[in-house]
């Protein structure tokens, strides 16, 4: 069994949760989104999370702004519209209830 293939496979799962839990702090840069996914050793490559961004902005739960920047060219600053704040909500409750679903497994 591959074990690195399923650790891969259920972080892929949760990325698009955890992007969305990031932006329900603020808004951020995708740079900084990124970074927080790394610190939180989400282990994931730029080539990964842009293409969520751009999927959750076309499905309506995220939007963005431009922002100028004095260390190059202008940012676009991602952040939750109230259809994302409502997924984030759907989301928490589906979270909580795989976690609680998962801590009953393992303790069988």
């Amino acid at each position: 069994m591959d074990v690195e293939n399923t650790k891969t496979q259920m972080r892929k799962g949760i990325l698009e949760y955890c992007i969305l839990a990031i932006l329900k702090e603020g808004e951020a840069y995708s740079s900084d989104i990124i970074q927080q996914l790394k610190d939180a050793k989400m282990i994931v490559v730029e080539g990964t999370v842009y293409p969520l961004l751009t999927r959750l902005k076309n499905s309506g739960a995220l939007q963005y702004k431009w922002e100028e920047s004095n260390s190059g060219p202008p940012r676009k600053y991602y952040s939750l519209t109230i259809d994302g704040q409502q997924l984030m909500d759907e989301l928490d409750n589906t979270w909580i209830l795989l976690q609680t679903a998962v801590n009953k497994l393992r303790k069988s």
